[in-house]
């Protein structure tokens, strides 16, 4: 990555960790037998903020840097990278130690505490305290085409090979209109989302018009998640919530659904999107 630019090879994530072989007993057309069959990991990560235990999620345990930095930052913890001071991660014990260079009392009550606000003028929208703070309307001029959006849908399959061994990941990727730049997966749809964050936040990628391909159902917090990354476009081969369609309208993010064969569903902002 050079200038702000992704190279090709920044494409992949790293599977390794997220898939094992374990026995199983397959029943088909034969009976049943003895086999094996790859299985989706699945580990808690514990975040130690300035010593003081932060939150806990259970994730695929690849890319754990990644993770950490763009879960703190989707919380409102910090904006940049360069704010955290030191990050030791133990996957074994599974605990990410984060020192902050400026520790301040950002816990709990500021994460999960409700706020109402008025989002563009528009609609009044529920927000916690960290999503009001944290997410980005846009203003991206991008625009993609129909047939555009199917091929980075298909592209985002074909990115994970521990997806293709198990079923059970869901995948994000980080596109530009003519092809996928950037892509992550996880057993939680949220953290496949803050890993991408997490990558940008280390390598300082341009976001601002950038397209977000996703494997799972557009729920309100994805498209906030989004919004925080600062990306214009989300794709779905799934449906869409009535909030997330009302967060997008009102964030300027296009949100894209049911992209599947050659047809698709443009709920917000459909001015992106070219036949």
């Amino acid at each position: 990555m050079e200038n702000g630019e992704i190279h090709d090879d920044a494409y992949a994530s790293v599977d390794a960790d997220a898939a094992e072989r374990r026995a199983v007993v397959r029943y088909d057309v034969s009976g049943f037998r003895e086999t094996e069959d790859w299985i989706a990991v699945e580990r808690p990560l514990t975040i130690l903020l300035d010593g003081a235990e932060f939150a806990t999620m259970v994730c695929t345990p690849s890319d754990l840097e990644e993770l950490t930095y763009g879960f703190l930052a989707s919380e409102g913890i910090i904006r940049r990278a360069d704010e955290v001071a030191s990050l030791a991660i133990d996957p074994v014990s599974g605990f990410a130690r984060v020192q902050l260079r400026n520790p301040r009392a950002a816990g709990k009550d500021a994460v999960s505490k409700r706020f109402i606000g008025s989002c563009c003028g528009k609609s009044r929208q529920f927000y916690f305290v960290n999503d009001a703070r944290a997410a980005r309307t846009s203003t991206s001029p991008v625009k993609l085409t129909v047939r555009q959006c199917v091929d980075r849908l298909r592209e985002l399959e074909d990115a994970s090979e521990a997806f293709r061994r198990t079923g059970g990941l869901h995948n994000a990727a980080l596109c530009s209109p003519d092809r996928l730049l950037l892509a992550r997966s996880d057993i939680g749809r949220h953290n496949a989302l803050d890993k991408l964050y997490g990558r940008c936040l280390l390598e300082n990628l341009p976001t601002r018009d950038a397209i977000v391909a996703f494997s799972g159902r557009l729920s309100s917090e994805v498209v906030l998640k989004v919004a925080k990354l600062g990306a214009g476009v989300v794709l779905s081969k799934s449906a869409p919530t009535t909030l997330a369609v009302e967060l997008a309208r009102d964030l300027g993010i296009t949100a894209v659904g049911f992209v599947r064969g050659a047809s698709l569903n443009v709920y917000s902002h459909p001015h992106r999107i070219r036949e």
